[in-house]
C-alpha cells in the first residue's frame, strides 16, 4: 500500500502516538487514546473531512484530554513520586534534537506541571508548530485565549526545562563513565560524574522498594550508588536509547529499573529512575516517535485498527 492509497489514519499514526504520549507520559494510556481516535475516525464521512492530519490530531487531543481528567485523580493517590513511563527508542530519534528534548523524560516531568489545557496547546504549538485556530478547534478555545494559554505554558517551561547542552557523544561518554563507576560503586567517578546539585527521583509506585522524596547533593547521589553495587553484586547494567536519550536499563535478580540521565555542561543533574513493575511493560520493542507522518504503513508497535 503506498501513502496515496493508505487510510490516512494509518498514514499518522505515529505522529498520533506521539501526540497523545506527549500530553499523558503513558504508553498504555497513549495506546488507548489513538485506539479510541480510530473509533471515531471510522465512522466519520471522510469526504466531509478537508484536512485529514488535523482532524485526527483534533481528535486525539480532545481524547487525550478527557484520559489525563481521569488520571489526575489516579495520580493524588499515587505513592511516592509519580514518573513519566520510559520508552525504548531507537538511538535515531535523537537526531530531530527538538522532538528528542520534547519527549525526554525529563521535559515529560515538567509537562505534568502544567495545567491540562497548558500541556495540550504547548505540545501542539511548541513540538508540532501546529497553527493557532487548528489547536483552538482541538482545546474548544478561541485562537487569541490559545494564544495566551501558549505564552503561560512556555514561559513556565522555560523556567523549569533542563538545558542539555552538550552533543549526543559527549552526552554518551558522561553516562557511559556514570554507568561504569555505579558498577564498580566507585564513589570518587561517581562524584566526578554528577554535578554538585544533582537531584535523584525514582518511582516505585509503592509497589517496588525505592526513595520516596527527591534526593538532592552530589555526596548523598554517590553514597547510595555505590552502595547499590555492594547489595546488588550481580545486577546487570545495560546501556541503552529511552526517550531519546543514553540510559541505561538495570537489572537485579529480575528486579527492572530503567534509569534517564540529565546531563548539562559535561555532568549528571538529574537521575530518574522508574522501578514501578506497570510502567516498565513497554521496553520489550522500540517505539516509533514522530514528528511528521510515514511514508508507508507503520511499523509496530500497534495495527492500523484494533
Amino acid at each position: 500500500m503506498t501513502s496515496r492509497d493508505a487510510d490516512p489514519f494509518v498514514t499518522h499514526r505515529n505522529l498520533l502516538f506521539t501526540v497523545a504520549y506527549e500530553m499523558l507520559g503513558s504508553a498504555a494510556d497513549a495506546e488507548d487514546v489513538v485506539q479510541e481516535t480510530w473509533l471515531r475516525w471510522a465512522d466519520v464521512d471522510r469526504t466531509e473531512v478537508r484536512d485529514a492530519r488535523a482532524y485526527l490530531v483534533r481528535i486525539v487531543t480532545r481524547q487525550s484530554l478527557n484520559r489525563l481528567r481521569t488520571l489526575a485523580r489516579r495520580r493524588e493517590d499515587y505513592v511516592g513520586e509519580w514518573l513519566p513511563e520510559p520508552l525504548l527508542t531507537a538511538p535515531e530519534v535523537a537526531d530531530d534534537v527538538e522532538l528528542a528534548e520534547s519527549v525526554s523524560m525529563a521535559m515529560l516531568t515538567v509537562l505534568e506541571t502544567l495545567r491540562h489545557a497548558e500541556r495540550a496547546v504547548f505540545v501542539l504549538r511548541e513540538v508540532f508548530d501546529m497553527p493557532y485556530d487548528e489547536i483552538a478547534e482541538a482545546v474548544g478555545k478561541t485562537p487569541a485565549a490559545v494564544r495566551q494559554i501558549a505564552l503561560r505554558a512556555r514561559n513556565h517551561v522555560a523556567a523549569r526545562r533542563p538545558r542539555q547542552d552538550v552533543g549526543r557523544g559527549e552526552q554518551q561518554a558522561v553516562v557511559d563513565r556514570f554507568l561504569g563507576a555505579v558498577r564498580t560503586g566507585d564513589i570518587q567517578g561517581l562524584l566526578d560524574a554528577l554535578a554538585p546539585d544533582v537531584v535523584m527521583l525514582a518511582d516505585g509506585g509503592g509497589v517496588a522498594q525505592a526513595i520516596r522524596k527527591p534526593l538532592t547533593g552530589a555526596e548523598p547521589v554517590a553514597r547510595l550508588l555505590a552502595n547499590f553495587a555492594l547489595l546488588a553484586p550481580t545486577a546487570t547494567i545495560s546501556p541503552t536509547w529511552l526517550n531519546g536519550a543514553p540510559a541505561a536499563l538495570i537489572d537485579a535478580d529480575g528486579e527492572l529499573t530503567a534509569v534517564s540521565l540529565v546531563v548539562e555542561q559535561g555532568r549528571i543533574t538529574r537521575i530518574l529512575a522508574v522501578r514501578n513493575p506497570a510502567k516498565l511493560t513497554a521496553l520489550d520493542q522500540e517505539w516509533p516517535l514522530t514528528r511528521t507522518e510515514a511514508s508507508t504503513t507503520p511499523a509496530e508497535p500497534g495495527d492500523s485498527a484494533p
